[in-house]
């Protein structure tokens, strides 16, 4: 009888995460399943959802006959997601706590837990997502021991392990894992990175998990939930009133209760007003936030961003980038927005320049340039920069045709 694999496998109480700790089962692995409560609070009618959540992980839990633990990172999601993610609003972005939350929480105190508190050969989830490894290499990393020097041998050789998109595209959520570590993917399984989603139900279905297959597809923020959210950032951050303003003429359209409760794209909600505004930029010192007449204005486009230090997958850039400082990929910055063409240069910091080949709607600062290399997600950066709209450049072109005008001179021809 060989050695049996002890896997922890994280447990939301959902149906996918369920189904990954069936899989593992049948897998003949010794799995232990875990429900980390991350957020203190009751929905808007007053029940506590965690505990619902808790409940329903550990009746899938008895049904596979495994045992069962509950974690407690509220502390450490209050300091690593939520703190970042107010500091974030108040300076005019648009965080992802999801993607922060795979990061701080699941893949970094729970991967800890899993392999040194548990003593557990690998963990799990229930992404849809796929690695480059096969399930024996994931085990076999739990006994090489990584060299603990600051700086890796330069001629060590490094075979880092890929993150790759799942089975069902449709579900592929490897956006949401893209700032995670080298060392934590090395060590996790994904059991339902070959399924679809049908099938995933169709095996909760009959392994008789219908307590999880009844409940709805949590859609809101991670561990927040599905509130109001202008409500609930208020409860947090003081009223900041500013005005609406034209982004056309400078006229104030009305007023708002403060910059954070509203992001790019969105439609503003303005007393008054028979036609739909859409808030184009915001100026976090005067507190005005600029809006536009139609959700497809020119002032909402834009084709170029800056993102902070890049967090490659593979821990360093890919060489040809290193190389070239240019490379052509894929950029999304929204899951399951369509992926765009785009070429990055890596800036000596390294932050990345990203250049799409057509412009994008509503581009936010504070979210999170993920990208792509056919399959394999490459890693992602906090957009902290945006280049000029269409908008701004149609103002520009038009000043300088009216200057050239005004002295005789030649026009010249934006096509040549």
């Amino acid at each position: 009888m060989g050695l049996v694999r002890h896997v922890v496998c994280a447990m939301s109480g959902g149906v996918d995460s369920s189904v990954a700790a069936l899989l593992l089962k049948r897998r003949g692995y010794n799995v232990t399943g875990v429900f980390m409560k991350n957020w203190d609070s009751l929905d808007e009618s007053g029940v506590c959802s965690t505990e619902r959540d808790c409940d329903d992980a550990y009746r899938v839990c008895q049904t596979l006959d495994i045992p069962f633990h509950q974690v407690s990172y509220v502390k450490e999601y209050w300091h690593d997601v939520f703190s970042n993610l107010l500091k974030e609003y108040e300076k005019g972005r648009t965080p992802n706590p999801d993607i922060l939350c795979n990061k701080h929480i699941k893949f970094n105190h729970f991967h800890k837990y899993a392999i040194h508190t548990l003593g557990a050969d690998a963990m799990a989830t229930g992404h849809y997502a796929r690695t480059s490894q096969e399930d024996e290499e994931v085990f076999q990393q739990s006994h090489t021991t990584r060299p603990t020097t600051l700086f890796r041998d330069r001629f060590e050789i490094r075979n880092p392990v890929k993150l790759c998109k799942g089975a069902d595209l449709a579900k592929d959520q490897t956006f949401f894992l893209s700032q995670i570590l080298q060392d934590a993917l090395r060590q996790t399984l994904f059991p339902l990175a070959g399924l679809t989603k049908e099938f995933v139900k169709k095996m909760a279905a009959e392994a008789g998990f219908h307590h999880v297959l009844k409940k709805k597809e949590s859609m809101g923020i991670c561990f927040i939930g599905e509130r109001n959210f202008e409500n609930f950032i208020l409860e947090y951050l003081e009223p900041k009133p500013g005005n609406f303003v034209s982004i056309e003429d400078g006229t104030v359209k009305g007023t708002h209760k403060g910059w954070f409760t509203l992001t790019l794209g969105q439609r503003a909600r303005i007393g008054g007003q028979k036609d739909a505004w859409f808030v184009v930029d915001k100026d976090i010192v005067t507190g005005d936030v600029f809006v536009a007449p139609t959700t497809n204005h020119p002032a909402l486009f834009r084709d170029t961003a800056r993102t902070d230090r890049f967090h490659w997958i593979a821990s360093d850039p890919p060489a040809e980038l290193v190389r070239t400082q240019m490379m052509e990929c894929h950029f999304r910055f929204i899951h399951q927005m369509a992926l765009i063409p785009c070429t990055v240069t890596l800036n000596m910091d390294g932050s990345l320049w990203i250049s799409l080949s057509q412009p994008v709607r509503a581009l936010t600062p504070g979210q999170f340039a993920v990208l792509y290399k056919g399959d394999e997600c490459l890693g992602s950066g906090k957009i902290i920069q945006l280049g000029p709209s269409e908008f701004t450049l149609q103002k520009g072109r038009e000043r300088l045709v009216a200057n050239r005008q005004q002295n005789n001179e030649p026009i010249p021809d934006p096509a040549g």
